[in-house]
């Protein structure tokens, strides 16, 4: 009897730890807008979101401004200072955007060239439904890795700040909008954070 509770019970933690394990990392990205939190797709862009958490974890995200900024269509941030000094990045991750997910409004994607293969550090976040970015097997797009949780009103606001003063980066706003801070959160902070 005392075997079979042992055993159900260290089944149990098992299928706890198992479930722990799927639960999509958090991030939070305080801007000089308000606050942002997504959620990633490790399990379905696990080389983009290994990539996107480095980035998080070593403050390179800190202080970076929404450098392109187009309203209906997408908001673009993970490479520039204030004064557009281009950050050093590390090597391009690989291109994951035939991974089922769609570049509807609220998805985060990284931005790339015309090289499939070329996405760093920099991401956006869509306003739209903008699928034409989604890839395909044979046809590869713009990897989606995670979503907007909460705070889509502030990603809503950087679009409807000013635009135009900068001729180099006519899509920046005038008054810059940058991430202060992004770092990883638990489901935990969420919560105590929502209660207040």
């Amino acid at each position: 009897m005392i075997k079979t509770i042992a055993t159900a019970l260290l089944g149990s933690l098992v299928a706890i730890a198992a479930l722990a394990d799927d639960k999509r990392p958090l991030v939070e990205l305080k801007t000089d807008l308000g606050t942002v939190r997504v959620e990633l797709y490790a399990d379905k862009a696990p080389a983009t979101v290994e990539n996107f958490l480095q980035y998080v974890d070593s403050g390179f995200y800190n202080g970076v401004i929404f450098h392109r900024v187009i309203p209906g269509f997408m908001a673009q941030t993970g490479g520039h200072t204030f004064d557009f000094q281009e950050k050093e990045t590390r090597e391009p991750v690989v291109n994951e955007s035939d991974n089922g997910l769609q570049n509807v409004r609220g998805t985060l994607s990284m931005a790339r060239t015309e090289e499939p293969d070329s996405a760093t550090s920099q991401f956006f976040i869509n306003y739209g439904d903008n699928t034409r970015l989604d890839g395909s097997a044979d046809k590869p797009g713009y990897t989606v890795f995670g979503k907007v949780v909460s705070g889509m009103e502030v990603v809503d606001r950087i679009g409807e700040e000013p635009r135009g003063l900068y001729r180099a980066f006519p899509d920046a706003p005038n008054t810059p909008v940058r991430i202060l801070e992004a770092k990883r959160i638990d489901d935990s902070t969420v919560a105590s954070k929502d209660q207040e």
